[in-house]
């Protein structure tokens, strides 16, 4: 079995040009020297060194080796240190998740920018991603940090979810429609309507909540002729291919005069975001966090429940 001293002795002894030099730069005999070399050529069934009394000789075998053991090395001592920085929260990236239904438009954006000045050595890449998905990915350990809308249906006991606010959903109905010109509207009066969007039986989110709360009153949302996963929904319904159900934040970054936002009457229309994370995550990671939910709830999330685009606490 090949070891990384082997290798890093093989590499010290081709740099150092020589066994004796090899041996005082490592500490290390000689004659010690000369056997992990000879053990690591008995492994490769490979000769990488030929040897003479004075000198020693790289084969063609022993060159590609060399090359390939240096990257090797240097690619290790880059993880180490990394991981050391990492785990003294000092530096390092970040990857967060956010489903197109968790815009970052306020307060998590601009709290997430607050955060980072208090962060210097660390920076985000963030992705859209939807919630289902980021859960995995999160236990996977691709991504590091999910703003993601509830349910998700697979539950993971590596995954901490965390609520960070409630918010109202409301109705996304063309210009034209009959309850364009309404301030509120009761999910009632959308029964006979084609929804735009619609649940994937492996994936929760909103979609999902959506018709599990039509559901409750009594329908199953019917079906339009084109649906879409939430990136160009409000384009479908500005198109006039149905209406749909979606937060308050989404109706912030709507830039289609053509779509109408009607409040939905009934007490049950909410939707929770959670921040998810691994339960194991790195120091860095739990202090990022920590610091974003603690700077989260500074902003008075509960004075701007009800404003279009913005969100409430979750009571509980």
């Amino acid at each position: 079995m090949i070891s990384i001293r082997q290798l890093r002795y093989f590499v010290e002894i081709v740099e150092a040009r020589g066994y004796t030099r090899a041996s005082e730069r490592l500490f290390i005999a000689q004659s010690a020297l000369s056997r992990q070399i000879k053990e690591l050529e008995a492994d490769l069934d490979v000769v990488l060194l030929k040897r003479d009394a004075k000198a020693f000789e790289l084969t063609q075998a022993g060159q590609d080796f060399y090359a390939r053991s240096r990257r090797i090395l240097l690619d290790l001592d880059r993880a180490v240190a990394q991981a050391r920085t990492i785990g003294k929260g000092e530096h390092g990236a970040l990857r967060l998740l956010h489903s197109s239904s968790v815009p970052l438009t306020a307060p998590l954006g601009p709290t997430l920018n607050d955060v980072l000045k208090d962060f210097p050595g660390i920076s985000l890449e963030i992705s859209q991603t939807p919630s289902e998905y980021q859960a995995r990915e999160i236990v996977e350990g691709s991504a590091d940090i999910g703003l993601a809308r509830l349910p998700i249906l697979r539950a993971n006991p590596d995954l901490e979810s965390t609520v960070l606010y409630r918010e109202r959903l409301v109705a996304a109905v063309p210009a034209g429609h009959r309850l364009a010109q309404r301030t509120e509207v009761e999910i009632a009066e959308l029964r006979d309507e084609f929804f735009v969007t619609v649940p994937h039986r492996d994936r929760g989110g909103l979609s999902y909540l959506v018709a599990e709360r039509c559901i409750a009153h009594g329908f199953y949302p019917r079906v339009a002729r084109a649906t879409s996963r939430k990136n160009s929904l409000l384009s479908l319904v500005n198109a006039g291919f149905g209406i749909a159900v979606v937060p308050q934040s989404m109706a912030s970054i709507s830039l289609s005069a053509g779509v109408s936002f009607p409040a939905l009457k009934d007490a049950d229309f909410h939707s929770e975001v959670a921040l998810l994370r691994r339960r194991d995550a790195p120091v860095m990671v739990q202090q990022f966090v920590e610091t974003f939910m603690s700077r989260l709830q500074q902003t008075g999330l509960g004075g701007l429940a009800g404003q279009a685009g913005q969100v409430a606490p979750d009571p509980a």
